[in-house]
């Protein structure tokens, strides 16, 4: 065997395991960070704030008595208060009992019913608030196109053509592009001629004139989707698809018509990448897509996202448009996660949509490989997913914790310990069941 030929396939386990460790190290921290200062506010007292589980390969003191340590699995996290007897916040009976009252208002199970709940909500609360601050950077930061709509940067493709970063588009084959909305080239795209190179009327340095330009939209690779047919073919962020199947293409449009009329078998692709040509063969995947009324419908998809021809140039956006842009987004990503538990549990979508960590993992290492905006997004979207996975109403999620204090509010007295042992194990019984169950979807979905 060549051990050197090995090496790239090395290299990109280790990149893809130093993504998965970093993506859940931040989200984890947050999340246990919440529970730790909300406690702290609430008056409860912690006595170990751990990064991870196992053997402590760091640790310290504080000078409020907390131990802050960083262990050797970097699989999750937890902070254990005063009288508990584990990291799922179980109580040590012997411990509180031999505890006075005063200390006993300092622990999990003798603090207020507020104090207790607030403290558990505030792990999923911390996992959304890091979900809408990382929304509203990326936002802030990629901003959004100015009006009229304006050529930025010019991505590269194969055709040579007359169109200069700071042009400002005014029509494209006589269809106008409306300059009081900055409406999107995507509008005309039905109308255009299926050609490499259209007549567009721009206003450069102010005055109008008519050039030559590229198809707005065509067949490039401007973002790839994570466990995609795409990735595992070998195409690249910047790749144009010039041919399936030897017949030229010009539109992505004409792309995702040959593909969903594959259904399922392989195509030959001829990919134009930074002057050179090379041929590739992926056959498309049958995806479940969300749909904008709800529900889910089955597609086939190589996994690639186009765009136009060129960035639009783009302006900042304000804090507050930003962060309403964030809050949508995090909204939108509960939305559609609660829908598609919703339609695997019912059988209409398949179970492979679940991942485990082995697919997360997967997913951390191809997103960080697309750029650091790309993988500080994907930070985002995880952070809501177990922000919302730990409100379940399963008993050793955060969720679980929240329905007793319910049951406590309302009937004046917290379930028993025995009761909540027997939950308790069942919660963990279940969680194990199914972290088996995406683990298994990790192995063998395809």
């Amino acid at each position: 065997m060549d051990n050197i030929a090995l090496l790239p396939e090395f290299g990109g386990f280790i990149w893809t395991l130093v993504a998965f460790v970093v993506a859940l190290s931040v989200i984890v921290a947050v999340h246990e960070y919440g529970h730790y200062i909300v406690g702290r506010w609430s008056g409860i007292r912690a006595e170990v704030f751990s990064l991870g589980f196992g053997p402590v390969l760091y640790s310290r003191l504080d000078k409020r008595g907390t131990r802050w340590q960083v262990a050797a699995l970097p699989l999750g996290g937890y902070v254990r208060f005063l009288g508990d007897s584990d990291a799922a916040s179980g109580k040590d009976g012997e411990a509180v009992a031999s505890l006075s009252a005063e200390e006993q208002r300092h622990t999990m199970h003798g603090a207020p019913l507020w104090a207790r709940t607030a403290t558990v909500a505030a792990g999923p609360v911390f996992n959304f608030v890091l979900a809408v601050a990382v929304f509203t950077a990326i936002g802030m930061t990629r901003g959004v196109p100015v009006e009229p709509l304006t050529v930025g940067a010019l991505h590269p493709v194969p055709v040579a053509h007359d169109i200069r970063p700071g042009d400002t588009l005014l029509s494209v084959e006589g269809h106008p592009i409306d300059e009081a909305t900055g409406a999107q080239a995507a509008d005309v795209m039905e109308a255009l001629p299926k050609s490499d190179l259209l007549d567009y009327t721009v206003r450069r340095d102010g005055r109008e004139m008519s050039v030559r330009g590229p198809y707005v939209m065509p067949p490039m690779v401007q973002q790839l989707s994570p466990k995609s047919a795409a990735i595992d073919a070998g195409l690249e962020r910047g790749d144009v698809i010039t041919a399936v199947d030897g017949e030229p293409i010009v539109a992505f449009s004409q792309l995702k018509d040959r593909v969903e009329a594959a259904k399922g078998a392989p195509l030959l692709l001829e990919v134009w990448r930074e002057g050179e040509t090379l041929e590739l063969t992926l056959a498309p995947r049958r995806v479940d897509e969300p749909q904008g009324g709800g529900g889910f419908e089955a597609n086939w998809r190589i996994g690639i996202m186009g765009g136009m021809f060129f960035a639009p140039a783009t302006e900042t956006p304000g804090l507050g448009s930003a962060l309403l842009g964030g809050v949508a987004t995090l909204w939108e990503i509960i939305v559609g996660s609660v829908s598609g538990l919703y339609h695997m549990i019912t059988g209409a979508i398949s179970s492979c949509n679940m991942s485990g960590p082995i697919g997360i993992a997967e997913v951390s290492g191809q997103m960080a490989s697309q750029g650091a905006s790309n993988f500080i997004y994907f930070v985002g979207v995880l952070s809501a997913a177990i922000g919302l996975l730990n409100l379940f109403p399963i008993p050793v999620l955060d969720g679980g914790h929240l329905v007793f204090y319910a049951y406590e509010a309302v009937t004046g007295k917290p379930p028993s310990d025995g009761a909540l042992r027997i939950l308790m194990a069942v919660g963990l019984a279940f969680i194990v069941s199914l972290m088996v169950f995406a683990l298994s979807n990790d192995l063998f979905c395809p």
